[in-house]
This record gives C-alpha cells, structure tokens and sequence, in this order.
C-alpha cells in the first residue's frame, strides 16, 4: 500500500497528490509512469510520474476525475492508502542532442510535459514552454512551467487567460520568427499531438510525443496499449511511452482510444448514481439519529 501525504486541486476535475514510495522515488525519470489500483474495486489505470523527490521518498501525481477509477481514487484523502501501486514503469525520455527545445503541454498533457521541461531545463538547455487550454477554469501547473522555462506561452481557446489560439498557432509564430528548434516535445490530446506533428514535419524539427494509450498491466503482456509507429506494431509501456511524432499512426490512436467509451460512460454514471444513493442515505442517516 501506498499514503498519500498531500492533496491539492488544481482545477475542477485535476488533482495533484504526493504519494509516499520511496523505491519508486529513487528510479524514476522524466517520462516514466506508474500503475496503479486505488482499491480493490477499481480497475488498475496508468499515471505518468509528473515528479519524485529522491531524498523524501515522494513520488507526485497529477490525475483528471474522467472515470469510475479516477473517481474511487479523488475519493481517497490524506492519510488513506493506495492499494497498490508499480512503477516506474516504461522508458525514461532521452534528451540527446536537445538544446534548444520547445516542450507544448496541452491539457492535461500539461503534467507530462512538465517532468520534461523541468529535466531539460536541469541538463542546461533553453526551454520554451507551450501550454494550451480550454479555457482559463482549466490552467495547471502555471507558476511551475514558468520557473522551468526560458519563454512560457499560455494559450487558450476562448482567450479568457493568456493568448487566445491554439498552441500550433504559438510554435508556428515562433518557428517562423527564427526560434531555431532543435527538437519539439508535445504531449496531450491525439489530435493535438498528430497536429504538432504535422507543423513541424513540414519544418524538418525532430518531434517527441508520449503516448497514453488504453493500457492494463503495463510490462507488454497484455497488448492493449499497441499502437503504429513508422508501420510497426509499438506497445507504449514497454517501447514508450515517447515515440517520433512523425512516424506515430494517431487516426488508429484515436480510433482505439474511443472503443470502450461507452461502457466507461456507463460505468461512470452507475458509480455516480450508486455515491448520490450512500451519500443520501448517510444524510438520512443522521437526521435520524439527531431527530
């Protein structure tokens, strides 16, 4: 089992818990993930380690409630424990022969990407920061972007914080003004990664994406979270989670991502219904008793 010392919403549905694994801690690199299962109903999700304190033996989390998992596990508070948790897992980025980087975060993407942008910046290299959100409800890790890069670009899609555009509308301007990337990292939605992807391709920049496909045990086994890269059968958790954005098949991506979407909605409504049902009943409870 694993306590979660801290816990912090970032936004709506995002938040950020500091967990106590202190073996996972001592391992981890930018990039890496760990598996978990937060009790033992819930099924085992992939969350990428968005940082670890070696010293203090701390791993930190970044999640979005999108599920009955994620739920069972924002359920947890300060003090409760894990059910169990491996890691880390998958293979650490490489950084070689980046100096001058653009890291784009969109999303959540943004948790990911953060690890990266903070291990460039730590190895020396000039770090542009490209964030993008919906809007401004939904902005995460703001202040940590910032401390880690050279240039930080906030973007959103209704302009209600920062620039109002997509984050390919900020890499192409500064492409196109003489940036001089050597290498572009984007990590967040499939479609925003095959985009990035697309722009810089036409550039000739070396393009890294992180793949958070449907997966399941996480050491290659089971063969959920296979995906296409340069037309060879990749799975992420064992040959990522980072593949060459120009070489990754994200209309298969995608349509693999969508195939249980119906059945995580409903399992997510139930578990919804079945909370407001205990939480009603508690509430009578107590009225109960009080009357």
């Amino acid at each position: 089992m694993v306590t979660i010392l801290k816990k912090e919403k970032l936004a709506d549905t995002v938040t950020r818990i500091v967990v106590d694994a202190p073996m996972i801690a001592a391992k981890a690199q930018a990039g890496q993930f760990v598996i978990l299962r937060p009790t033992e109903e819930a099924e085992r999700i992939p969350l990428t380690v968005a940082d670890y304190d070696r010293e203090a033996g701390t791993v930190t989390l970044i999640y979005q409630i999108v599920g009955t998992t994620t739920a069972k596990l924002d359920a947890l508070a300060c003090g409760d424990a894990i059910l169990n948790m491996a890691g880390p897992l998958g293979r650490a980025s490489e950084f070689e022969g980046m100096h001058n980087v653009a890291v784009i975060g969109g999303g959540l993407g943004t948790a990911i990407a953060y690890p990266q942008a903070k291990a460039l910046h730590e190895l020396g290299a000039k770090v542009d920061v490209i964030a993008g959100f919906r809007n401004k409800n939904l902005i995460i890790l703001q202040k940590e972007m910032e401390a880690v890069a050279d240039r930080f670009f906030l973007m959103t899609d209704d302009g209600s914080a920062g620039e109002k555009g997509l984050v390919t509308d900020a890499l192409r301007r500064e492409i196109e003004a003489g940036a001089g990337y050597d290498a572009v990292i984007a990590i967040g939605p499939p479609v925003m990664m095959k985009f990035v992807s697309l722009l810089t391709k036409t550039y000739g920049i070396r393009t890294v994406v992180s793949m958070n496909p449907i997966m399941i045990d996480g050491t290659g086994m089971c063969g959920g979270c296979r995906l296409t890269v340069g037309g060879t059968v990749k799975f992420a958790c064992v040959d990522g989670p980072d593949f060459d954005g120009h070489q990754v098949d994200f209309d298969e991506l995608i349509r693999r991502n969508a195939m249980y979407r119906k059945e995580e909605e409903a399992s997510f409504a139930a578990y919804r219904e079945a909370s407001h049902e205990a939480h009603a009943c508690r509430l009578q409870t107590m009225g109960e008793e009080t009357t």
